[in-house]
């Protein structure tokens, strides 16, 4: 926000120097950037954050100034002079859209002369960087950086049928922007409209065919509030921003549109002559009241560890524009002014105190109460699983949570919804992404596709060793409902599909020693079906793995074999044991047998460890995979060999042949009779 010293000694007495203003008002919170000599004037440089929308004009930064240095505020009471005509009697509004457009006020100035503004005018906007074009639009622009109220001054007699339509475009609808570049108005935009056409499009730019010109004789005066959401996608939309789109993207002030409109036509009729009809065509609703505050006099001091007296915080926020409501020994019930939106509880008038006060005031030794936080069950859930994979040497990834069409329906398997699309899609966001991925404005419901653009693109780079994982939500719509936000786990791995596996349960493990993964067949056709499965916790589904198939490689451009997986981390929120539990380690040796099972091919892996695992007994230590063979002359068809290793171990001491032989028969005779499994000689 560029602001005049000329300017702001209009509003509030500047004693001091310019520099000691600035250093006053960064502490305050506006922090100051630079300032430049204009002239015989200053222009300063301030940092305004988005919730200051009150500091977006003079008259704002002047009430800072005053009430830091403890001197009145001189603002402008406009009352400019009326006709005995009314407006309504040659001027039509109407508004089609209140919930993009919840006010919109006109005024009618008849006999303008149009030209050069004064001076004094001139030197204003261009301290400031603005250049002057006439009488009239200078003092619209005057006005919007005196009071952060946008204005905009249409040519009445250019206006088909003397009225205005705020609404929605029409299909195909196109304008000729005061840039003299022509825009196409898109549908959800809000447009300033007469009986024929589009004249501006609203909160963001007028139009060419209406504006103000020197052959201009009456004037219309537009203030208005839009909804900041449809003001923000309106320029992004059209990539055309102004200082009025700027200032209507957040919160104004209800009450200044009025105010601005008055003090406009008070400065036209002052500057370019003229007459103001009666009135005010005013649609819309009244602006809301604002909320009370209860402040307690003994949380100043707790929040910030020093004393400041009641008569001081009472006299800041007075001078800040609060009113008075109730007050009793203990608390003080005060009413923002609608110019500060952004108080709304009582931490926040603790802060304009404190601020006001200065922070650099207050001692680095103070003592303040502060109550310890606590991680949520979810975040100690998630840094658990966060610190196995970085462990398992994976490293952790993090990928826009809107996707392009084609990777949303690559892998989907949480639903069959079609994916919530975003009005505004992500711009920039994939580096040499697949050729024809389309617009990325899919929520994500699945993190896997993300993955494996991001090994696409390590693989790009030359790096083959891609071990990653993410822990993000997804967005599953619902029907008639908000969608389901469940927290996932994806891997992507170069490994093989048998550690990607071995790490899950490692996790597992970890989590709590009693969880135990069911595979089953999976259906994904991103998948190889021959090393895939969807995996089962408890009954419930807790997510998929798998080596991507041929063509799954083929459709994401991967030059070589990946393993995914994807767990859903809602399955934990109940079991998880996140206290660590110490377990002592046995001193005495283990015990080892292998086994090379013949069995069926309709014998998954995970049925055979099920069975050896409860044949084998509680001293049992580690079932480990080796190795899958087939030999159709020695085993016949569609049987296939396992082989397997089994160790134990005994807590208590040293395990015999004898033992270990029983618990190895008692292993053959189970798969035997459960899996017709044969153990080769």
């Amino acid at each position: 926000m560029l602001v005049s010293r000329n300017w702001l000694s209009e509003y509030v007495s500047l004693s001091a120097p310019t520099a000691e203003i600035a250093q006053r008002l960064t502490m305050s919170g506006l922090n100051h950037e630079s300032t430049s000599a204009v002239g015989a004037d200053e222009c300063i440089d301030l940092e305004v954050t988005s919730n200051r929308t009150d500091c977006l004009g003079h008259l704002g930064v002047a009430r800072e100034i005053a009430v830091l240095y403890n001197v009145p505020l001189q603002s402008p009471a406009p009352a400019p002079l009326e006709t005995t005509e009314q407006i309504n009697s040659v001027f039509q509004l109407r508004v089609e859209v209140p919930e993009l457009c919840p006010r919109y006020t006109a005024r009618l100035i008849r006999g303008v002369k149009v030209g050069l503004s004064p001076l004094w005018l001139r030197e204003r906007l261009e301290t400031i960087g603005v250049a002057p074009i006439n009488n009239v639009v200078d003092v619209t622009n005057y006005v919007m950086f005196e009071c952060g109220q946008p204005l905009h001054a249409f040519d009445f007699s250019r206006l088909a049928g003397q009225q205005i339509v705020v609404r929605n475009p029409r299909p195909d609808e196109t304008m000729i922007a005061i840039d003299h570049k022509a825009y196409s108005l898109l549908p959800g935009m809000c447009v300033i409209a007469d009986q024929e056409k589009a004249v501006a499009i609203a909160g963001v730019m007028g139009g060419a065919e209406s504006e103000v010109s020197e052959q201009t004789r009456d004037v219309l005066i537009e203030s208005a509030m839009f909804q900041p959401l449809s003001i923000r996608n309106t320029a992004r939309r059209l990539n055309l921003h102004s200082p009025s789109s700027y200032r209507f993207e957040r919160h104004l002030d209800p009450r200044g549109v009025d105010w601005a409109s008055r003090r406009c036509c008070e400065l036209i009729l002052k500057i370019a002559g003229g007459q103001l009809l009666s009135g005010c065509c005013d649609a819309g609703s009244a602006p809301p009241a604002s909320t009370p505050i209860t402040l307690r006099w003994s949380r100043i001091s707790q929040v910030l560890g020093i004393e400041v007296t009641p008569e001081f915080a009472r006299q800041t926020l007075l001078a800040l524009g609060l009113e008075s409501l109730t007050e009793q020994s203990d608390r003080w019930t005060v009413v923002p002014p609608s110019w500060r939106p952004d108080l709304t509880r009582e931490i926040d008038l603790v802060e304009e105190i404190g601020r006001i006060y200065g922070y650099d005031r207050i001692p680095d030794t103070v003592a303040v109460p502060m109550a310890a936080s606590y991680r949520t069950q979810r975040n100690r859930i998630n840094q658990k699983i966060r610190n196995t994979m970085v462990s398992c040497g994976f490293d952790e990834a993090m990928t826009p949570s809107l996707v392009p069409d084609i990777w949303a329906n690559a892998f989907s398997p949480w639903t069959a919804q079609s994916a919530l699309v975003s009005n505004q899609p992500m711009l920039g966001v994939l580096e040499k992404a697949s050729q024809n991925i389309g617009a990325v404005n899919q929520a994500r419901r699945s993190l896997v596709p993300s993955l494996l653009e991001a090994k696409r693109i390590n693989e790009y780079r030359a790096n083959t060793e891609v071990e990653l994982f993410e822990i993000a939500k997804v967005y599953l719509p619902q029907a008639d409902r908000l969608p389901h936000e469940p927290w996932m786990l994806a891997i992507v791995s170069s490994r093989s599909y048998e550690t990607v596996k071995g790490v899950l349960e490692e996790m597992l493990r970890i989590l709590n020693p009693e969880f135990k993964i069911v595979a089953q067949p999976c259906e994904e056709t991103l998948l190889d079906v021959s090393r895939s499965a969807k995996l089962i916790l408890a009954d419930r589904v807790l997510g998929w793995l798998g080596q991507v198939s041929t063509s799954g490689r083929k459709q994401f451009g991967l030059r070589q074999s990946a393993v995914v997986a994807e767990i859903d981390l809602s399955s934990f929120d109940e079991n998880a044991i996140l206290i660590p539990r110490q377990r002592g380690i046995s001193e005495y040796p283990a015990v080892t047998r292998d086994f090379n099972f013949v069995v069926d091919e309709s014998v998954s892996w995970s049925a055979l460890e099920d069975c050896v695992r409860e044949a084998a007994g509680e001293l049992c230590e580690l079932i480990q995979y080796r190795e899958t063979f087939r030999d159709a002359q020695k085993d016949g068809p569609l049987r296939k060999r396992l082989l397997l290793t089994v160790q134990w171990r005994s807590p208590t001491g040293t395990l015999t042949s004898a033992q270990v032989d029983g618990f190895a028969q008692r292993i053959i005779d189970q798969c035997n009779l459960q899996l017709s499994a044969s153990l080769v000689a």
